[in-house]
């Protein structure tokens, strides 16, 4: 693996992208470095180390799969999360969308790690079409879903609802996990705070969440206790 990992650095360097040893770390370990040269201009982006980050967390969660049609399956679901990552910015273009459907796209990303633990509880009402930036809503919900995964260690109950009040559509990710301590809970939307430790990965970020809510006109807030945490978004029908 060491051998790997200096190829594939001397790769990256050919191809002049910056933190090249750190991220052919991330894309080792996580099982991606037999295809990261057809997603070069992902990894040549300022969004590069987020990108191989969330890569390597969601390879992480489907470690377990080792025969080859699981693989196949896993790979494919890394390379449209680390293409829907990729498209954070502020020069797409809004248009209506499904929020039902950018979270099933989300669940189905961690359908093989769901099954195994969890168990996934979905209510969902009939909800109109909203204005919006779809991609950027996927990347969301993958932040919220992965973070109550990993608050469960992978078991429990994950409970999502989606709903209208008035004007505005209702997501509620709820997960039975650890919670968040009380004295944290106002730094979570803080640019670089993380709870996790070293190596494990931070995904995209609350602080990022947040200003992609904020740019939806929404707000997002949580509830958090020992068992019970609740993250609520809010976001207007039309904009």
């Amino acid at each position: 693996k060491r051998q790997i990992k200096r190829t594939v650095t001397q790769q990256l360097n050919s191809y002049e992208i910056a933190n090249a040893k750190q991220l052919a770390h991330l894309l080792t370990e996580g099982g991606l470095h037999d295809s990261f040269e057809s997603q070069i201009s992902l990894l040549q982006t300022p969004q590069a180390q987020q990108i191989v980050q969330v890569g390597y967390d969601i390879a992480r969660l489907h470690a377990n799969s080792h025969n080859i049609n699981n693989a196949v399956e896993r790979a494919s679901k890394i390379v449209f999360a680390l293409k829907s990552y990729a498209r954070y910015d502020d020069s797409g273009e809004k248009q209506s969308a499904q929020v039902t459907d950018g979270m099933e796209t989300v669940l189905q990303l961690y359908h093989n790690y769901l099954k195994k633990g969890v168990n996934l509880i979905r209510n969902y009402q009939p909800v109109p079409e909203i204005s919006c930036y779809p991609d950027e809503l996927v990347q969301v919900w993958t932040n919220l879903i992965h973070n109550a995964i990993q608050a469960m260690d992978g078991k429990g109950n994950l409970e999502i609802g989606i709903y209208q009040h008035e004007q505005h559509i209702i997501v509620e990710v709820q997960d039975s996990g650890c919670g968040i301590p009380p004295e944290i809970q106002d730094k979570i939307f803080q640019p670089f705070f993380t709870t996790k430790s070293a190596g494990e990965g931070s995904g995209l970020g609350l602080d990022i969440v947040k200003k992609i809510i904020d740019k939806h006109q929404g707000e997002i807030s949580f509830t958090s206790t020992p068992g019970n945490t609740t993250f609520t978004v809010k976001l207007p029908v039309r904009w």
